[in-house]
């Protein structure tokens, strides 16, 4: 059997499937990020997230995307997988730019991109990932991902940077003052899911105020500004992205694709079923 992982900043989501297709296990983990987490946290997640009677001596084959997961930390996650699924004679690992690659567009070359808890792009030639502005990760950049847009609201809410009765609502939402706010994002672990977890709040209160879909707006328009315009004749290529955040706010995702001209393509909210098609069509 062939053990396909999709790991973001948030979550990891397995899918173990026969060569005939026929048999599928799937079940969640944390997100992987190698910088942010040791090899016995994972294979202790993984062990105790395994679904009972997992076939775990029948996995032959393992293809990990992972978020953060370069081509200097390969040896380490194969190496970590390795201690749990002990019989896999091969183990593929790519980041998960290629995840969204191969989901979106299958073996068509075109352009990429995730717009989840993170953030990322690349072109692809259909079959590897290419050229990949750099989204510089939560501290420095991943504009119009999930993590920047609550980051944004809360700076805003930390500096009453918003409307009286949005600051009101947000500030019941958040439920924390600022200088407890400033201490869980710069003292405790995991501070971009913690911003991330609010782009549902933003989503629920697109109509509530502009001030909502005037924040995603312009951190979409960021991320086209300082990313999507840097690749060569971007314009040329449909905006294909993967991710809850594209998902979601596809109508404002779609008026910024457009304002910088292109055409919309294909958005999944996850990656995952258009993995399996890949690997099972294509033999890896």
């Amino acid at each position: 059997m062939i053990l396909i992982a999709d790991s973001g900043a948030s979550k990891t989501e397995w899918a173990c499937v026969s060569k005939d297709g026929r048999t599928r296990i799937g079940f969640f983990t944390q997100g992987y990020n190698p910088n942010y987490i040791t090899g016995p946290q994972i294979v202790e997640d993984i062990k105790s997230s395994l679904p009972e009677g997992f076939p775990v001596d029948e996995v032959s084959e393992i293809y990990f995307y992972g978020a953060g997961v370069t081509p200097l930390q390969y040896p380490f996650m194969e190496e970590t997988l390795l201690k749990v699924f002990t019989k896999a004679g091969k183990v593929f690992i790519a980041m998960d730019t290629l995840a969204s690659c191969r989901a979106l567009l299958q073996t068509e070359p075109g352009f990429a991109a995730i717009l989840g808890t993170g953030a990322n792009s690349c072109l692809y030639d259909g079959c590897n990932e290419g050229l990949n502005v750099d989204s510089c990760g939560f501290i420095l950049g991943d504009e119009g991902s999930g993590a920047n847009l609550g980051k944004r609201m809360i700076t805003d809410y930390i500096r009453r940077n918003m409307p009286p009765k949005v600051y009101e609502l947000v500030g019941k939402e958040l439920g924390h003052n600022n200088d407890e706010l400033l201490d869980i994002i710069y003292t405790k672990p995991f501070p971009n899911r913690f911003c991330a977890q609010y782009a549902k709040f933003i989503a629920a209160n697109l109509d509530f105020d502009p001030y909502f879909p005037d924040l995603v707006t312009d951190a979409f328009r960021q991320f086209f500004k300082l990313i999507v315009t840097h690749y060569p004749d971007y314009q040329t290529y449909t905006f294909n992205a993967v991710g809850s955040v594209a998902y979601y706010f596809r109508p404002l995702l779609q008026n910024v694709v457009e304002e910088f001209g292109m055409r919309m393509g294909n958005i999944l909210q996850a990656p995952m079923e258009g993995l399996i098609k890949y690997h099972l069509n294509n033999g890896e």
